[in-house]
């Protein structure tokens, strides 16, 4: 990808696996980061911005964020933060018991509605000492297990944080959100080239009206909703962070032309591609 304001994309992680403690050595600073795994930043303290996509958050002391692939970020310049910072893949995650999975989907297919939790003075507590224990594993001495013992932790880690967000258990084991949660997983991966409902609804083995409810249920979004929502976000994230021509965008989406592309980003956003990606780079410069 040819950059445009710097973007550079996350190096390769040994064994899908990091945990570190952050002592002022903030991640991803400087240029822009595209995510090749989904992160956990825990901030014990701190100050600053963190920029994911088009949003920037501010940082104060005991807060969570949660990244997932394929965002773009980048910690302002003035940021520091001290607490820890968990990366793991997708093949990673494949150690930890399928019983967590929920606790997964819910928190990280839908990043941007879950990007910043704030834990109570107890709950921080807890995750401090979780994840220091997740990283004298990680730091030990290799041993026979070592990779199941650290899923185990990220497991707990995960559930803890999905009770944080507030998300009912009884959701988690419904047949509902066992379909939903299927439905994310295909939408992640071929967002870019399908965009009907009944592409996705096909593969689930059910009707495209059906797939809606059951949507409509799990996250108070329609289908076609969520699907529209994906294609967006990805499509600011290359007009933000990439020199590709709006053709070139229209074609890695799969869209027939970069008429049919513009007319649908402007539906969706009331804002042409090429006014949006004016108005970013013009707050570039003027930051």
């Amino acid at each position: 990808m040819k950059p445009l304001s710097g973007i550079v994309t996350e190096s390769a992680i040994d064994h899908s696996f990091s945990v570190k403690r952050l002592e002022d050595d903030v991640p991803y600073s400087g240029d822009f980061v595209r995510l090749n795994y989904h992160h956990i930043v825990m901030v014990e303290s701190g100050k600053g911005s963190l920029k994911i996509d088009e949003y920037s958050f501010n940082i104060a002391d005991q807060e969570i964020f949660l990244l997932s692939k394929g965002q773009i970020c980048r910690f302002e310049n003035d940021s520091s933060v001290h607490g820890y910072h968990i990366s793991f893949g997708d093949c990673f995650w494949e150690r930890v018991p399928a019983s967590a999975s929920n606790c997964k989907a819910v928190l990280f297919n839908n990043a941007a509605a879950n990007q910043k939790l704030i834990p109570d003075q107890a709950e921080a507590r807890e995750f401090s000492g979780l994840i220091l224990n997740l990283l004298k594993e990680y730091q030990a001495e290799s041993y026979t297990n070592q990779m199941d013992v650290m899923a185990a932790y990220l497991k707990i880690i995960m559930i803890k944080l999905a009770n944080v967000k507030i998300v009912r258990e009884d959701t988690f084991d419904s047949q509902d959100y066992i379909i939903y949660r299927k439905f994310m997983e295909l939408l992640s991966s071929q967002y870019r080239s399908l965009h009907a409902v009944n592409d996705y609804s096909g593969m689930l083995n059910m009707t495209s009206r059906r797939l809606s409810e059951l949507c409509k249920r799990c996250c108070d979004k329609s289908a076609k909703e969520i699907i529209n929502g994906q294609i967006i976000a990805e499509a600011k994230r290359l007009l933000q962070f990439s020199a590709h021509s709006v053709k070139e965008i229209a074609y890695q989406l799969n869209f027939g032309t970069s008429e049919q592309f513009s007319h649908y980003f402007k539906k969706h956003t009331q804002i042409s591609p090429v006014n949006y990606r004016s108005n970013f780079i013009h707050m570039e410069v003027e930051s």
